[in-house]
């Protein structure tokens, strides 16, 4: 049985892709995928001075949405492919549950190309994960 990513993870991913260089960057390392990219062709790339790459790299490294790994003197990054499937999937697992006609009406809306959409609108063998809700003291 699958298992949609818990409220909490996805909250963290969120906020790893909460400022346009860290969404830049996560967007390059997917359209680069899989082989991904080392950080001096990240930051040529898209124009960001070291010291900031530096520091947005990491926030998406420790989210789990990209990895690392050493080349010699160069790290190279690379999306997480299925992590940012496992969001996707945490956002559309329960669209339009029961009611597939809605989501044919909202896929004729959207400008995304079709084959970007999910297929069904419930998979039964799916579950969401609640997040745990802190109690204050």
């Amino acid at each position: 049985m699958f298992e949609i990513m818990k409220t909490a993870s996805a909250a963290r991913l969120f906020e790893a892709l909460s400022s346009g260089a860290r969404l830049d960057v996560f967007r390059l390392l997917v359209r680069h995928a899989p082989d991904g990219l080392v950080a001096g062709e990240i930051a040529r790339a898209l124009g960001l001075p070291a010291t900031n790459l530096s520091f947005h790299l990491k926030a998406i490294v420790h989210s789990g949405l990209a990895t690392v790994e050493k080349e010699g003197r160069y790290l190279r990054y690379r999306a997480a492919i299925p992590r940012m499937l496992d969001l996707v999937a945490f956002l559309t697992a329960e669209c339009c549950s029961g009611h597939p006609e809605k989501c044919r009406a909202y896929r004729k809306q959207s400008r995304v190309h079709p084959d970007m959409l999910p297929r069904r609108a419930r998979t039964p063998s799916l579950r969401l994960v609640p997040a745990k809700r802190k109690t204050s003291s």
